[in-house]
C-alpha cells in the first residue's frame, strides 16, 4: 500500500491532546524536548486551557509535540517506508523530522524558535485570517485585488481558500467576497496574519539559525509548502523554510504531488483530522488514515487496516 504521512499545522490541537499519550513510551518524546529546549512544555499537552492553546506560541509547539509522540508511536510498525512526507504550515517541520532531513534536538529548536518570533510578529503588529468557504483561487485573488494589506495565505482544497491580512485589511476584502457571491467569509481564530509579508521580521529573525543548522537528505521527499513540490535534497530548505513564513501555504497542490508521488492512502498524523477533511475534497479516492491517540495506532493494527504498510 503507497501511503504518505501528513502533519498538521498550529490550531489542530485542543486542551489535554497530550494525555491519551502519557503513559506510552512514546512520551518520551516529550520529556526530550523539555530537554533540549530547557522549557516546560509538557504542561501545553497536559494543562493548558484553549485561551492558552489560542497563543501563537504555545499552539504551534503543542501541535508539533503532539505529532511527534504520535509518529514515534506508528513509526516502528511500519514495514514500508512512505513515499513523501508532507506538513500544513508548522506540519511541514514536523514532517522534515519524520522524514531524518533534520535531527530531533534542530528540529525542535527549529519549531521553537519558529513559535518564538511567530509570537513576537504577532505582539508587534495585529493581522488576521478568514476562510472564503466556497471560493476558488481566482475570486480570491480578485477578493485581494493586489492589496498591500491583504493576501491569500492558504491554498487548502477546492472551495476552501484563506486569505490574511491587517484587520482592516481582511474585513474589507471580507466586503468585496460578499460583493463577488462568496457563500461564507469565516474568520478564523488565530493571533496573526500567517504565511503574509507580515511574517517578514519572523523570517528574518529565523534565517540566522537556518543557516546554522545541519540539514540532511530525506528518507523520502518532503513536499515544501511554498512549491508543491518533494525534496530530499538538504540545501533547500533554509530558502524554503524562510520563504514559508511569507509566502501562501500551497496545500491542494501539495495533496496532488503527494498523489502523484503514487501514495494512494495518506496517514494523517496528530491531532485533529482537518486535513482529512481537506484531502476528501481535493483527492477523494484518497483513503486517510488518522493516528491522533493510542487507541487509532492499536485499531489501525487490529484491523490490518495498514496491510502492507505495517507488520
Amino acid at each position: 500500500m503507497p501511503y504518505a504521512v501528513i502533519f498538521p499545522g498550529q490550531g489542530a490541537a485542543a486542551p489535554g491532546v497530550g494525555r491519551a499519550w502519557v503513559d506510552h513510551r512514546a512520551w518520551e518524546a516529550v520529556a526530550e524536548a523539555e530537554a533540549v529546549l530547557d522549557r516546560p512544555v509538557a504542561r501545553l499537552l497536559l494543562e493548558a486551557d484553549a485561551a492558552e492553546l489560542g497563543a501563537t506560541g504555545a499552539s504551534q509547539l503543542a501541535v508539533l509535540l503532539s505529532s511527534l509522540v504520535a509518529w514515534d508511536a506508528l513509526a516502528p510498525q511500519l514495514d514500508e517506508a512512505p513515499v513523501a512526507f508532507a506538513g500544513h504550515s508548522l506540519g511541514q517541520i514536523t514532517a522534515l523530522l519524520a522524514a531524518g532531513a533534520v535531527s530531533r534536538s534542530d528540529g525542535l529548536r527549529l519549531a521553537a524558535r519558529r513559535a518564538d518570533l511567530s509570537q513576537a510578529s504577532a505582539d508587534a503588529r495585529a493581522g488576521g485570517m478568514a476562510a472564503l468557504v466556497g471560493a476558488e483561487l481566482d475570486v480570491a485573488a480578485r477578493v485581494c485585488g493586489g492589496a498591500d494589506d491583504v493576501w491569500i495565505a492558504n491554498d487548502n482544497a477546492p472551495g476552501q481558500v484563506v486569505i490574511a491580512g491587517t484587520p482592516e485589511g481582511v474585513a474589507a476584502a471580507g466586503d468585496r467576497a460578499r460583493d463577488l457571491g462568496v457563500r461564507r467569509v469565516m474568520a478564523l481564530d488565530v493571533g496573526h496574519a500567517f504565511h503574509t509579508p507580515l511574517l517578514a521580521d519572523a523570517a528574518a529573525g529565523l534565517r540566522p539559525l537556518l543557516d546554522e543548522l545541519a540539514f540532511r537528505e530525506a528518507a523520502a521527499p518532503v513536499v515544501a509548502n511554498t512549491d508543491a513540490l518533494g525534496h530530499t535534497d538538504p540545501h533547500c530548505w533554509p530558502d524554503q523554510l524562510t520563504r514559508h513564513l511569507v509566502e501562501p501555504v500551497r496545500w491542494r497542490e501539495s495533496q496532488r504531488t503527494l498523489v502523484a508521488s503514487g501514495a494512494t492512502t495518506f496517514i494523517e498524523v496528530g491531532p485533529g483530522r482537518i486535513l482529512a477533511g481537506l484531502a476528501k475534497r481535493t483527492v477523494p479516492d484518497v483513503t486517510v488514515l488518522n493516528v491522533t491517540a493510542p487507541d487509532d495506532l492499536s485499531n489501525l493494527l487490529a484491523t490490518n487496516t495498514l496491510a502492507g504498510a505495517t507488520r
